[in-house]
């Protein structure tokens, strides 16, 4: 028995092998299609007034009452991180970047927008605002998947670095934006 417990273990027969694509690659394949989607598609109102929106002459004097000055301007910048995020998450290119953008919009609404009105979303408050950032900064921290354009490149995995890149950039970029 003793020499037994020493021998190495006789290799299995039959080891099964991983599959190509497994759930968790198609799980996150839904939720970028479905989220970057939503987001570019509102990206879409704000920028050329498709699905319901404005467009962007209205969007961009909203924006200009909010205090962002030109209007019109800042408006292609919030619309165009939001349809060019959305894009690249639906997509899983430049993953981390494309995290980044969503972020940032969502920080400059909380903001501007919605933190004066709590937490919960029915009040207007950052409720919405926070889960997109959130679900934003997941994907880059668990990276797109398999089934992404990324996926041969390192930022194609994720991890703390490009989480880290996602949420920094997001922030660096609505510091720019509010500061301004």
């Amino acid at each position: 028995m003793a020499e037994r417990l020493r021998a190495s273990p006789e290799p299995a027969a039959h080891v099964a092998a991983r599959p190509a694509v497994s759930a968790g690659d198609c799980g996150l394949l839904l939720i970028r299609i479905t989220f970057g989607l939503l987001m570019a598609g509102h990206g879409s109102q704000k920028l050329f007034g498709l699905f319901g929106g404005d467009g962007l002459t209205a969007t961009g004097k909203g924006f200009a009452a909010l205090g962002y000055h030109p209007g019109n301007v800042y408006a292609v910048i919030g619309g165009g991180s939001e349809f060019l995020g959305g894009i690249g998450l639906a997509l899983g290119l430049f993953t981390p970047l494309a995290a980044a953008a969503l972020i940032g919009v969502m920080i400059n609404a909380m903001v501007t927008v919605t933190a004066s009105h709590g937490l919960w979303e029915y009040q207007g408050g950052v409720e919405y605002n926070v889960c997109i950032a959130v679900v934003a900064l997941g994907i880059a921290a668990t990276g797109p998947g398999r089934l992404a354009l990324d996926h041969p490149f390192r930022w194609g995995k994720g991890g703390w670095r490009e989480a880290g890149f996602a949420l920094c950039l997001g922030g660096i970029g609505a510091a720019i934006v509010l500061g301004l």
